[in-house]
């Protein structure tokens, strides 16, 4: 049973997102939320009646002092949600992901409120390891990787510095209820949409680029445990430690869904990655985070 905190003033950026509206549903029975969200990529119909709405962008100073008003605790969840997105316009990519995270950092700070933040495995690159540890360098291959480990390492730095308690969070490919298709983390997403549509399966390159996918939920346990640890200022993969091609997936799900769309094969993407996969030891050591949900699970839930 993950605690969950308790009695606690608690915003979420990004609320009405994949994710953010997820870790609403886990907080509002115990804690006051507030929602800050522009429904630029969230939906209104993910927002909890319970919590209070803040509609406004993150990067405009007024809109995030009223926001942040007393909170004693911060999920920071919002920013831009693929990394082609950050290639095609890495000047408003970087005011989303890093100007407004130090904004929201300096803010914590006036506060002394506790920031949990998204942070992204975009920041290794291309790893030299597999799994992929804490240790392992930063290589980011896009804006947004570059953006990610920056605000990545704002966040530690704010612990070390000014004794603000922060805990960043480095998601793998994410997947689950609500979630838009988009970039790997939203492959899931668009196979079950060609599997149930009857259309043809497009898997980039030769399909054996491996991710680890983690499912939401988990992803909402690792959040609520970082909110609680005393092992702040530090980072942690967010992931399940297992693997699979891109192929496999896509007839995993072709499989479970009683498709009979055909797996065709496109060109592959420029600077695509070839593995990944999350070394979880640390989460698990210093959060007692455990992923709970097997992909086959999560992939026969969704469907």
């Amino acid at each position: 049973m993950v605690q969950t905190p308790a009695s606690k003033t608690v915003l979420v950026t990004g609320g009405a997102g994949f994710v953010g509206s997820h870790l609403v549903d886990a907080l509002v029975r115990e804690n006051e939320v507030r929602i800050l969200d522009d429904f630029s990529t969230g939906k209104r119909s993910n927002v909890n009646d319970d919590a209070t709405l803040i509609e406004g962008d993150i990067r405009d100073s007024e809109t995030l002092r009223r926001a942040t008003e007393d909170v004693d605790l911060i999920f920071h969840e919002a920013g831009v949600v693929s990394v082609q997105q950050s290639v095609e316009n890495p000047i408003q990519a970087n005011e989303v992901e890093l100007d407004a995270t130090l904004a929201l950092l300096e803010r914590a700070r006036e506060l002394d409120a506790r920031v949990v933040l998204a942070s992204s495995c975009a920041i290794y690159g291309q790893p030299t390891e597999i799994p992929v540890s804490e240790d392992e360098p930063f290589s980011p291959s896009s804006p947004y990787g570059l953006q990610k480990s920056a605000l990545d390492h704002y966040a530690r730095l704010y612990e070390e510095l000014y004794g603000l308690e922060t805990v960043a969070l480095r998601y793998f490919n994410i997947y689950g209820p609500r979630q838009s298709s988009g970039d790997y983390s939203g492959v899931i997403s668009i196979f079950k949409r060609q599997a149930t549509n009857g259309e043809p399966i497009t898997v980039d390159g030769d399909g054996e680029q491996t991710r680890d996918f983690v499912h939401v939920d988990d992803v909402v346990r690792a959040n609520l445990l970082a909110a609680t640890t005393d092992h702040v200022g530090e980072a942690y993969n967010v992931g399940t430690g297992a693997s699979v091609t891109i192929k496999e997936l896509a007839e995993t799900i072709r499989d479970v869904s009683g498709s009979s769309s055909d797996v065709v094969h496109t060109d592959p993407r420029q600077g695509d990655i070839e593995e990944s996969k999350a070394d979880i030891s640390k989460a698990r050591d210093k959060l007692g985070y455990e992923p709970t949900i097997p992909l086959d699970e999560g992939i026969s839930s969704l469907l």
